[in-house]
């Protein structure tokens, strides 16, 4: 089921990336356009407009503040040319779905232990360690199956039934913590596919400088506009990243708090049932 939603996820994402790139190639091509008309009118009419203004100038100055940040966004990401820009979108689109993959889990896996310890005292009291598996059995998350590890070899001892919440503990904080490796592993390479772009754009400047055999500044503003664009894309998506990262991180160590927590009250409460016995 989690491998089903991770796919949904990144299928998703991915086909809202693809169609984000198509809508900013046709902006681009409309804005165009639309400069390319205004200097042909401003050049037929010629009597009715101020000749000391540059008409393509206001034309990119009126589309330039009409623009809107995602726009803006788009934008860049045409400019920073696809070739570098898609590896560093793949890495925020599948970085993201791991992401929230594992958001959604860990607010899945959070339990009220409060609750769920007071329903467990009454159980035992009520109905017995039957009764009481009952209760863990019916509960969501990893503090209900620690405990119901733990009630399931009561029989066997208070020794064994504290191995037996160690042990599972140990596991639910595996599956607690799945995935956030790759997740890292995408902060990591997200930067330094901005950083590849940043080293192939100068190496492109630096090919224009040795064809032309003289250095201009229109030579080489392509290809360290796009070694710029593409570090500060990689560096924006590998903040992004970061920011679930260690949110994730966080709710990670709340969750095994509360099963630490949890788990000592539980063998508190089994050896008061067996004393009373």
């Amino acid at each position: 089921m989690k491998k089903l939603f991770a796919l949904i996820a990144v299928l998703t994402i991915f086909i809202f990336g693809m169609s984000t790139y198509v809508v900013a190639q046709d902006e681009a091509e409309v804005a165009t356009e639309e400069v390319a008309q205004a200097t042909d009118s401003t050049a037929v009419d010629s009597t009715a407009v101020d000749l000391t203004a540059d008409p393509v100038e206001e034309a990119a100055a009126e589309a330039e503040e009409g623009q809107s940040l995602h726009s803006a966004l788009k934008q860049k990401f045409i400019e920073g040319t696809p070739s570098f820009m898609s590896f560093v979108l793949i890495a925020l689109i599948l970085g993201l779905a791991l992401a929230i993959e594992r958001i959604i889990y860990l607010n899945l896996a959070t339990t009220n232990t409060k609750k769920l310890l007071a329903n467990v005292e009454e159980a035992l009291a009520n109905g017995g360690v039957e009764a009481a598996k009952d209760v863990c059995r019916n509960t969501r998350g990893p503090v209900a199956s620690i405990f119901y590890q733990g009630l399931d070899r009561y029989d066997e001892g208070i020794d064994v039934v504290e191995k037996s919440v160690i042990a599972y503990g140990s596991v639910q904080a595996g599956l607690l913590e799945k995935g956030l490796s790759w997740i890292g592993l995408f902060i990591a390479l997200a930067p330094m596919l901005g950083f590849l772009g940043t080293v192939i754009g100068m190496i492109m400047a630096f090919d224009a400088i040795e064809v032309a055999g003289d250095i201009s500044p229109t030579l080489v503003a392509g290809g360290i506009k796009v070694a710029l664009i593409t570090t500060v894309f990689g560096l924006i998506v590998a903040i992004i990243l970061q920011i679930f990262y260690s949110y994730c991180l966080s709710k990670i160590d709340s969750i095994i708090n509360s099963m630490e927590d949890a788990s000592i009250s539980l063998l508190d409460l089994v050896v008061k049932h067996t004393a009373k016995k």
